[in-house]
């Protein structure tokens, strides 16, 4: 099993709609770990280590994300593993 990092941009209404919360739920049942974080400008960022399948089924869950929220776009941007992660985790 071949690990990658990606880090996932999310537009949209993602903020104050549980979407943090809602995502690692996501990525602690798919196995993944990182974080995700919300950013000034309004949008979500995931930082997420794991592998192909993982991290596909976890880009297509947030092109829909929690009830509440209204997804406009998602960026992916693919980086080095650095397995600096043990858990899925929620950074302020």
């Amino acid at each position: 099993m071949t690990l990658k990092r990606w880090k996932l941009i999310i537009s949209g209404r993602v903020q104050g709609v549980y979407y943090r919360a809602s995502a690692q739920a996501q990525a602690n049942e798919l196995g993944i770990v990182g974080y995700t974080r919300n950013l000034p400008d309004g949008n979500v960022e995931i930082i997420a280590e794991g592998n192909d399948d993982q991290l596909k089924k976890l880009e297509s869950w947030c092109r829909e994300g929690p009830p509440a929220a209204s997804v406009s776009s998602v960026e992916i941007e693919k980086q080095d593993v650095t397995g600096e992660f043990t858990r899925f985790g929620i950074r302020h």
